[in-house]
């Protein structure tokens, strides 16, 4: 990977005395290695990843080491994000006993050595470490290996589509979006005359699919299908296994938000324990587009659920070209929210 302004200068942007890089012709680079750092304390710092569960209290403190390089190039729209980055994290830990006394409080670092877009549909290797091996000690390491494991890696991904929509400069982009010309409703074209005037008209518009695909998924669960329905239409649970902020109405035509506004949109028909239906749209998609999300509960025999997701319109490309906007969102069906649900309330099968 190049490094940071070491690209060949003939396709790196001189700034123009006006500011403008009409249409992102040329390629536009910005180093985000500040953003980043910003990013990632934003993101972990004071991450609460236990809160009694089995008498434990787990968080991580803060970002202690983020190094490496960082940076987005843009040329017409086009986005492409470069990074490797080294990021140590600081962990504490208390355990107690029933009666709510300490019996030790211990910490450690979470070190993630290699953050790269190379990579950047894996997931980084994540090593969790303790100042005490004593057996407390290692019954805290373990449940931060258990259960922050996860939420690290799911904040590593936040960080890698935040970097795919175009990082620090996906405000710029939007505010220096050229808006096509429109063309007139009609236009005269004068002749001599012998020849008549010549009116076109405006054709118009039809709609298309084309662009869009559907997903699908079947998903299998070890609960009722109200406490999974609940589970979806209630914010609170939505915060604790997205670990992000969410507001979701629970009225028809009401207002939803998830993924701290990533995600916004309405629902449309809701069906308390059988069916969930939802306009969403994605902030980093084209103007003026929503897609359908079906959620389809069936309860074959108690405590066992069955959900079939339908997630029709999602565009093949966002707003910047990236073509990557249909496999994003069905691995944030299946890992983001499906996952996590069965992880947090132990409804795996």
């Amino acid at each position: 990977m190049a490094k940071f302004g070491e690209g060949d200068k003939r396709w790196i942007v001189e700034d123009r005395p006006d500011g403008t890089n009409v249409h992102n012709w040329h390629w536009a680079e910005t180093n985000c290695l500040e953003w980043s750092r910003n990013f990632f304390n934003n993101q972990f710092s004071d991450a609460v990843i236990l809160s009694g569960e089995g008498n434990l209290f787990i968080k991580i403190k803060k970002v202690e080491k983020l190094e490496g390089e960082a940076y987005v190039n843009v040329r017409k729209g086009k986005i492409i994000p470069g990074y490797e980055l080294s990021v140590s994290l600081s962990w504490e830990g208390e355990a107690k006993d029933s009666e709510g006394k300490t019996i030790l409080k211990a910490e450690g670092s979470v070190d993630m050595p290699y953050i790269s877009d190379e990579n950047a549909d894996e997931d980084p290797e994540v090593r969790v470490s303790v100042k005490d091996e004593g057996a407390v000690g290692k019954t805290l390491k373990e449940a931060m290996v258990k259960k922050g494991k996860g939420v690290v890696l799911e904040k590593v991904r936040v960080f890698v589509e935040a970097m795919a929509r175009g990082g620090p400069c996906r405000d710029e982009l939007e505010n220096k979006k050229v808006a096509p010309k429109s063309a007139p409703a009609a236009a005269t074209v004068e002749k001599t005359s012998t020849l008549p005037a010549v009116v076109v008209k405006e054709k118009k518009k039809v709609k298309t699919k084309e662009g869009f695909k559907t997903i699908t998924m079947t998903e299998k669960f070890s609960c009722r299908a109200k406490d999974l329905y609940e589970i979806l239409m209630d914010e609170n649970r939505w915060k604790g296994f997205t670990q992000s902020n969410a507001k979701i109405s629970k009225d028809v035509n009401g207002p939803i938000s998830v993924f701290d506004g990533s995600v916004t949109g309405m629902n449309v028909e809701l069906e308390e324990g059988k069916l969930i239906v939802q306009k969403w749209r994605f902030g980093s998609w084209p103007d003026g587009l929503d897609s359908t999300v079906k959620i389809a509960f069936e309860e074959p025999e108690p405590g066992v659920t069955i959900v079939n997701l339908t997630h029709t319109d999602v565009p093949e490309e966002d707003r910047y070209g990236n073509a990557t906007v249909v496999e994003n969102t069905e691995r944030g069906w299946r890992d983001l929210i499906f996952h996590r649900i069965r992880a947090v309330f132990g409804f795996g099968m």
